[in-house]
């Protein structure tokens, strides 16, 4: 009897602020709407063969509410742009630790090149990896990053 291979489901999610991409600082972040994101990363899941739930939220709160939920939902792996709670919501990391799902950071802008206090991210050192600094590419890039680690892991390599 072959086993059958479970889909993988992908959960992305994105902090304050990012609802206004294409509108907001577009020097920083691009003319790229969030919406457009979506639907580009929509189109490499199902090529890549995996479920994607994609969210936005400006309430930290409502962020920590869909990684808790996460494992009861089968959730494999984590994209993540905490926008601005990158640099303060250690509540956003307790989750994603206690959460005991692997996660991948994004970020549309280069968090190291601007102001100082965007250096410190709360989450990179607990994240499998960071990228940053290529627009929307860099969740293109996170999902290919994170379904190849997601194989190897269960493959146990």
């Amino acid at each position: 009897m072959s086993q059958q291979i479970k889909k993988l489901h992908i959960l992305t999610l994105n902090g304050p602020n990012l609802n206004m991409l294409g509108k907001r600082e577009p020097a920083h972040y691009g003319r790229e709407s969030l919406e457009t994101i979506s639907e580009n990363l929509h189109a490499l899941a199902a090529k890549l063969g995996v479920t994607l739930t994609f969210e936005q939220s400006n309430h930290e709160g409502v962020l920590i509410d869909h990684i808790q939920s996460a494992p009861d939902l089968a959730v494999d792996g984590i994209i993540i742009n905490p926008a601005a709670y990158t640099h303060t919501s250690i509540a956003i990391r307790d989750a994603l630790l206690a959460s005991k799902i692997p996660f991948i950071e994004v970020h549309l802008s280069n968090i190291y090149a601007r102001e100082p206090f965007r250096h410190k991210s709360m989450v990179s050192d607990i994240a499998i990896g960071t990228i940053a600094g290529l627009g929307g590419d860099s969740y293109q890039l996170a999902l290919r990053g994170l379904v190849t680690k997601l194989h190897q892991n269960n493959r146990g390599d």
